[in-house]
């Protein structure tokens, strides 16, 4: 592309002297936002989306055009802006930033038709890019090329360098992170102010090419660029040293403006500084995308049905493993990730039949999880793995991926107490909670070999974030392998006329309450037992007709604690009804012991149940109330 002409030079300028009118017209007509920081970045997004982009403005979704992350996603306007100037959508639009009628949101999410994701909350764009970055490299063979602005501030997240760290180890030479170090956070100076050799040498310590420059020297943008084109096999880190403000006097390196939207004396003021440079241009055509036909991605037909013998014992853990080479044998657009547990996941079985279909995240699972979203943003169907408990490490871009509406599956094994003598600090005790309150989630529990590998295809063909449970210890096959498990369904076991409860359960304690079950039974004390493989969504209504024709009184049993868990969600469900719902879960802090000895310590073992149910029915003859738990 070589050195810009002084033509060139005078148009970047307006534009980005544009982006950031732009940028305080629109903050200012919402009354709210982050101006400064849209000034801060204007001219890396001016060479960005006006010399580097290639790409169709008019389609958002050609699977060749450059893909654009902001991670600082309070710069938001600015984004929208560089939209805007490439036609890609009225610059009137512009001032419905923020309005609940608009699209244009404070942070960007794929409501904007060219945000791949939802970003914002600070540190995980980077991650998503990579995603996006190994979409097409290993797995799409796209020629697109993927960028990330990103803030020195929320450099300091660790999410930031668990991406540098990946990218690096799979020579991600398409992937461009853009640092804007205006030393500027939002209560004070960032740790390392100007320095823009610190991260230097910290994208170069993990294995990136990274050059400094001065992020309002477009020459020198236009050259940090060029040398990314360039480099091969390693990812360039461009840090750029600017200052938050940029371009008006009042505001540039300023302290107190973050956030804050300027009156509309003081836009005046601002504009009538920015105008002089504001030329009026022409549209800008990018460079169209490179010519590039998709891989096929129809899915072939339904996995090979389970193959298990009635009674086999088979952890849900192992099945996971074999419905994942199933489905992948079907489906292409399948890639697996796991967490360095892929040995205790099963997930390894994938990567021994797909090779090139497997990433392997290392014990980094912030990352992973956003890794994943960038891989569903390029239509993959990501399935990413690892203990239970250890999802808990990644909440906030758990969160953030169902506000983007992220096609995401993830599957969390060794969970409860009944993994035993590793003892708490291994017990996904939360898990339940977590998944159940992400907005559009599944969340699915099965309990034997068979309802694994049939969940896991459900799972698959879900649209949005799916999560399944796995045990750790080997449970009986219970059902057939012509048994469906669609999603929002439950099995019942055992219906009679004169059952005194239901109990619902999932999982280990399915099998444990199935044992109460049989024990009752030569007792003379009848009760049917709900298997809720699908947490998320309930079969409400059976378990409401269960509930009724068992005089009002559901017993619900997890592996798990009694918060955000499987008796809420059934309590949820049927409170309203003037349904009893009694819980047994974990109400303690476990420790280690044999997961037999810890499922009678806490109240989850078939004794344990079945002595509950007893005095359930004491209770009932003596007409006194049932307690909870």
């Amino acid at each position: 592309m070589g050195d810009l002409t002084p033509e060139e030079l005078k148009h970047l300028r307006a534009r980005a002297a544009r982006l950031r009118i732009h940028s305080i017209r629109a903050t200012t007509e919402a009354g709210s936002g982050h101006p400064t920081t849209c000034l801060s970045a204007a001219d890396l997004a001016a060479v960005l989306f006006f010399r580097e982009l290639r790409c169709d403005p008019a389609r958002p979704e050609h699977p060749a055009n450059d893909r654009v992350i902001f991670s600082k996603g309070h710069a938001a306007p600015l984004l929208y802006a560089a939209w805007a100037e490439l036609g890609a959508f009225p610059e009137e639009r512009l001032l419905t930033l923020r309005r609940f009628d608009s699209e244009l949101e404070g942070h960007p999410t794929p409501r904007f038709r060219w945000s791949d994701a939802a970003t914002g909350s600070l540190g995980q764009g980077l991650s998503i890019g990579l995603g996006m970055a190994l979409a097409a490299k290993r797995h799409l063979h796209a020629p697109y090329r993927v960028y990330v602005l990103q803030g020195d501030g929320e450099s300091a997240e660790g999410s930031v360098w668990e991406a540098a760290n990946l990218a690096a180890l799979n020579g991600l030479d398409n992937l461009v992170a853009l640092v804007d170090v205006n030393a500027m956070g939002q209560s004070q100076r960032t740790g390392f102010g100007h320095d823009t050799g610190v991260y230097r040498r910290r994208f170069e310590s993990f294995g990136w090419a990274a050059v400094e420059i001065d992020g309002h020297d477009l020459a020198a943008i236009h050259w940090a660029f060029e040398q990314a084109r360039a480099i091969h096999g390693r990812p360039t880190a461009i840090i750029a040293r600017t200052h938050k403000g940029h371009g008006v006097t009042f505001l540039s390196d300023k302290d107190g403006w973050h956030g804050k939207p300027l009156s509309r004396d003081e836009r005046d003021r601002a504009l009538a500084e920015l105008s002089a440079d504001a030329l009026a241009l022409p549209p800008h055509v990018p460079p169209a995308p490179a010519a590039y036909a998709p891989p096929p991605a129809e899915r072939s037909g339904p996995p090979a049905a389970p193959d298990y013998a009635p009674g086999q014992s088979v952890a849900t853990r192992e099945a996971y493993g074999t419905a994942l080479v199933k489905l992948g044998q079907v489906e292409p657009r399948v890639i697996v990730l796991d967490g360095d547990t892929k040995n205790s996941t099963f997930s390894e079985r994938f990567l021994k039949a797909f090779p090139d279909r497997f990433v392997e995240s290392f014990i980094a699972e912030q990352n992973m999880v956003g890794v994943a979203v960038g891989l569903a943003a390029r239509g993959l169907v990501p399935f990413a793995s690892t203990f239970a408990t250890f999802f808990s490490r990644a909440v906030d871009q758990l969160r953030m991926a169902a506000i983007g509406g992220a096609n995401v599956k993830l599957a969390g094994s060794h969970c409860g107490v009944s993994i035993g003598e590793d003892g708490s600090s291994q017990m996904g005790l939360e898990d339940l909670a977590i998944f159940r309150a992400l907005p559009g989630s599944a969340v699915l529990y099965p309990s034997d070999a068979v309802s694994c590998e049939r969940l896991v295809d459900e799972a698959s063909r879900f649209r949005g974030i799916a999560y399944l449970r796995l045990n750790r210890p080997k449970t009986p096959v219970l059902y057939d392998a012509r048994e469906s498990f669609p999603l929002g369904g439950c099995k019942v076991h055992g219906a009679g006329p004169n059952d005194l409860l239901t109990i619902v359960a999932a999982g280990v304690t399915l099998h444990e309450a199935l044992k109460a079950r049989a024990a009752l039974a030569a007792e003379g004390v009848r009760v049917r037992v709900v298997d809720a493989y699908s947490v998320k969504p309930l079969d409400r209504a059976t378990l409401l007709a269960c509930a009724r024709e068992t005089g009002g009184l559901v017993l619900t049993v997890e592996d798990h604690y009694p918060a955000g868990g499987l008796g809420e969600a059934v309590a949820g469900e049927l409170a309203s009804e003037g349904i009893r719902v009694v819980s047994l879960a974990v109400r303690e802090m476990p420790r280690s012991g044999k997961p037999e000895e810890l499922l009678e310590a806490y109240g989850l073992s078939a004794a344990r149940i079945a002595a509950r149910v007893r005095e359930c029915a004491a209770a009932r003859s003596r007409k006194e109330p049932v307690g909870v738990a």
